[in-house]
């Protein structure tokens, strides 16, 4: 198993060494993780499409789910639609999904962004913590580098790696039969919890999104205060696949610096317009 191991390593670094670095202006986090490359994006993708449909359904069925009408629905579409151009650079797959943004009458604190650009908020999260449009955008931005920087997919692999056993493995590199490889995995999309490394690798690339959009990063600060805030007694759903924290915040207000030209600089083209209204 140890040779085994010892093998998987190369194969790793050798396809870390393929993966694009993101160098440009903002944050740097490196390429996705080379785990990532054992399992196809597309069937992870599709896993969650199904997912998402049936908590769609089930929600529908509950009368929870918000109609097309529903201004705080409008609000979060509004927003995705201001961040979702920005999110190509970081993961070309991203131009292809098919973007969906849904609201579920909940008093939970809760909100996710699955593989395949499919995002849902609780009416709690927006209710409860009575967030801003720049609060909004800094959970949006955060759900979304989920999904961009692919950090299922990257659970999906290790588990592969580690549990699965070398001639599975072997398969997997191969390009063999990956259903039943991946059935057990498929159902942790929905209640994935990642590592601090994807969380904090999550708040960057999402402060970069969101201040790319023209969202204040400095929300990103505000939004983890009323975080901490409300986790009193029980943490919220959000919080317990989020871990929270002073920590956090601290590596928030270091990276602002990073992104706060990025925000000036969206927001100049809006300026210059309102100065120039049109005749």
């Amino acid at each position: 198993m140890n040779k085994w191991c010892g093998r998987f390593a190369v194969v790793a670094m050798s396809l870390g060494a393929l993966l694009p670095a993101q160098a440009r202006e903002g944050v740097d986090v490196g390429g996705n993780s080379a785990f990532s490359q054992l399992v196809p994006a597309a069937q992870v993708e599709n896993s969650a499409g199904q997912q998402y449909q049936q908590l769609l359904k089930q929600a529908h069925e509950k009368g929870a789910l918000a109609g097309a009408d529903n201004s705080q629905l409008q609000r979060l579409r509004r927003i995705a639609k201001r961040i979702i151009p920005h999110s190509h650079d970081w993961n070309p797959r991203a131009r292809e999904w098919r973007w969906e943004v849904n609201l579920i009458g909940s008093r939970q604190i809760n909100a996710f962004c699955m593989p395949g650009g499919k995002i849902a908020f609780y009416s709690g999260i927006l209710e409860k913590l009575q967030l801003s449009d720049d609060e909004v955008a800094m959970v949006m931005g955060h759900e979304i580098a989920h999904a961009l920087r692919e950090h299922a997919r990257e659970r999906m692999g290790k588990s592969a790696a580690t549990n699965i056993g070398a001639s599975l493995l072997g398969q997997v590199l191969g390009l063999g039969q990956l259903g039943q490889t991946l059935t057990n995995y498929g159902a942790e999309l929905l209640t994935l919890k990642f590592s601090r490394e994807n969380e904090t690798d999550a708040d960057l690339v999402g402060l970069e999104l969101a201040a790319r959009a023209g969202f204040d990063p400095r929300a990103s600060v505000t939004l983890w205060q009323k975080m901490s805030a409300a986790n009193s007694g029980a943490p919220p759903q959000w919080l317990s696949t989020h871990p929270s924290g002073s920590s956090r915040i601290e590596e928030l207000e270091r990276s602002l610096p990073r992104v706060m030209p990025l925000y000036e600089r969206s927001r100049q083209p809006a300026a210059q317009d309102a100065s120039n209204p049109p005749r």
